[in-house]
């Protein structure tokens, strides 16, 4: 992959980004504020899901029980806005939160949560788990306190881990799943044939690679934060741009940034 910009320019004039095919990989559900925030600046966003949300296996059995007695928690932590979805469907449209007190992982998560009436008490500046970790208060005692960790399957160990080490005490509950969709030979060739391709997440990455596979990866590859981009790079891509703001608005931000640095770059060697 060369990374260099090849697209036509042919879209709206005078736009920092137009013409430039960008491929969204995000779920489909969530797609609109990036393809938005794609489409104000010019770009063509072409929407290629990889990653489809769905119920926990045992169909929010475990998370509804939990919930119930939430009031026996200190802290309750949300790593998405897709935990925060899920959590507030089955707590109704006037959350009871006890006394805990909540931290969100990124400033959409927190927003979310804010739009729902419910507080937040901790947002790390950088929006990562080992940021919360750190940011995050010791108990009164260790094996005193107690945190929710409402989460999607399999994720959790690194913010679990680290809360634990500080001597929390962690519920780690199934909140969603998600799940590779399929991807038509047109959906892969469309995208391949794209200028730029955006990863909001790891499992973003993992899953583009398992349906389209590195040969249909686009030139230029976007990642909406340095973790997503390590396991870009674990997977053998290179990586050209990597959002400072961690939000889908700060992976446009970048685009628009590289763009205009790849072109007075070529502009300055002719």
């Amino acid at each position: 992959m060369t990374g260099e910009l090849t697209h036509d320019e042919s879209g709206p004039s005078g736009l920092a980004l137009s013409g430039l095919r960008v491929v969204v990989t995000r779920a489909a559900a969530q797609a609109f504020d990036l393809v938005e925030g794609l489409s104000q600046f010019g770009a063509l966003a072409v929407v290629v899901p990889v990653i489809e949300i769905c119920d926990p296996a045992d169909e929010g059995a475990e998370l509804a029980e939990v919930l119930g007695r939430i009031g026996s928690f200190d802290w309750i932590v949300f790593t998405s806005t897709n935990a925060v979805g899920r959590c507030l469907r089955l707590l109704g449209p006037d959350p009871w939160l006890g006394w805990a007190k909540v931290a969100a992982v990124g400033v959409a998560t927190a927003r979310e949560l804010a739009s729902n009436g419910v507080s937040v008490d901790l947002v790390p500046d950088r929006y990562l788990a080992d940021a919360l970790v750190q940011a995050f208060p010791p108990p009164v005692a260790p094996g005193a306190g107690s945190v929710l960790l409402p989460c999607a399957a399999g994720a959790g160990d690194v913010l679990a881990k680290g809360l634990a080490d500080k001597g929390w005490q962690v519920k780690v509950v199934e909140a969603y799943r998600t799940l590779r969709p399929s991807l038509g030979r047109g959906a892969i060739a469309l995208a391949a044939g794209c200028d730029v391709i955006t990863f909001a997440s790891s499992s973003a990455v993992t899953g583009y690679l398992e349906l389209a596979g590195r040969d249909n990866v686009p030139p230029v590859v976007a990642c909406i934060g340095p973790v997503t981009a390590r396991t870009a790079r674990e997977a053998g891509l290179e990586v050209h741009i990597v959002a400072s703001e961690h939000t889908t608005a700060g992976l446009v931000q970048a685009l628009v940034d590289w763009v205009a640095a790849a072109r007075a770059a070529r502009d300055a060697g002719q």
